[in-house]
């Protein structure tokens, strides 16, 4: 089922919408690519120093729920967010099928990128200047995951970012520390964006921006100031947990923005689950949108 425009329905109305997965590829031109924020996905003891009190524990049962929806999933190229390392993602995306790349940092929260084993993966430094300087935080920031991929044909740039929290939709100019940080992780963001258009290459930046992001927020502007990007999420609104606006985002850039199949954006729902299963599973949902590939 397609997902309802924000402009016309009210947030409320998109719980009944039942967003599910793709089927896998059609052809080896055909890519579904996907953003999943795992919330906290890590194997760590209660009371680890690492990590808040309120994190919950998940048992082997609930990895193998998530196993369960990522197969439902069927997705070539997925970025994830929040997972303590790659032994811990291998639980939820087996490694006959995928290869894991995770973020060195050392860190819980690490950004990663799952990709289909047939599809060829070059990693690229990582964007450190993502992480920068927030007193406030409990816990570092987190850099920005650039790998290279090819299918053998078309080869292109993924980031896999996850930023600032807290500034969901408010003036930028507003006093506090979120804002200022996240405005100043776009304009990095928006430095590696110039850096690919100059370069010709096609590009995906995809994660939790932590931003209700639309076509005239700020942020948007100063990105597509100088290489205009293709926000795929834009004028639509979420069924993930009853209904919300996305903050997890895919967006495209150079040749890119024309590989997306029309009407193709998902959000794939824990079917079965109960809102008391939020925790175990994750509080946000897979965002995936189809490439036709030149």
């Amino acid at each position: 089922m397609k997902l309802w425009r924000n402009s016309t329905l009210k947030l409320k109305k998109y719980c009944a919408l039942a967003a599910l997965g793709f089927a896998g590829s059609a052809s080896a031109h055909h890519l579904k690519i996907t953003t999943w924020n795992l919330d906290w996905l890590t194997e760590r003891p209660a009371h680890d120093a690492a990590l808040p009190d309120d994190v919950a524990r998940r048992d082997p049962n609930d990895f193998d729920r998530l196993a369960r929806y990522a197969r439902q999933l069927d997705s070539d190229v997925i970025g994830i967010e929040e997972v303590d390392g790659a032994q811990v993602a291998q639980r939820v995306f087996p490694t006959d099928r995928y290869r894991l790349i995770v973020s060195w940092e050392p860190i819980v929260q690490r950004v990663g990128l799952v990709v289909r084993r047939d599809i060829q993966a070059e990693i690229n430094p990582e964007l450190t200047d993502l992480n920068v300087y927030d007193s406030s935080a409990s816990h570092p920031l987190r850099a920005g995951l650039d790998v290279t991929l090819t299918d053998g044909q078309t080869r292109f740039r993924v980031l896999v970012v996850h930023l600032k929290t807290g500034c969901w939709d408010q003036p930028l100019n507003e006093r506090g520390h979120s804002c200022p940080i996240l405005k100043r992780q776009f304009a990095v963001l928006d430095n590696w964006v110039l850096e690919r258009q100059d370069e010709g290459v096609p590009f995906i930046v995809l994660g939790d921006f932590n931003r209700r992001l639309t076509e005239n927020d700020p942020l948007m502007h100063l990105l597509n100031a100088d290489a205009p990007m293709l926000l795929t999420t834009a004028g639509r609104a979420s069924p993930c947990w009853g209904g919300e606006y996305f903050i997890d985002h895919i967006l495209l850039g150079g040749i890119a923005k024309s590989w997306l199949v029309p009407d193709s954006l998902r959000v794939m729902n824990y079917r079965g689950a109960q809102e008391a299963d939020r925790a175990s599973l994750s509080d946000h949902c897979p965002v995936s949108v189809r490439l036709d590939l030149p």
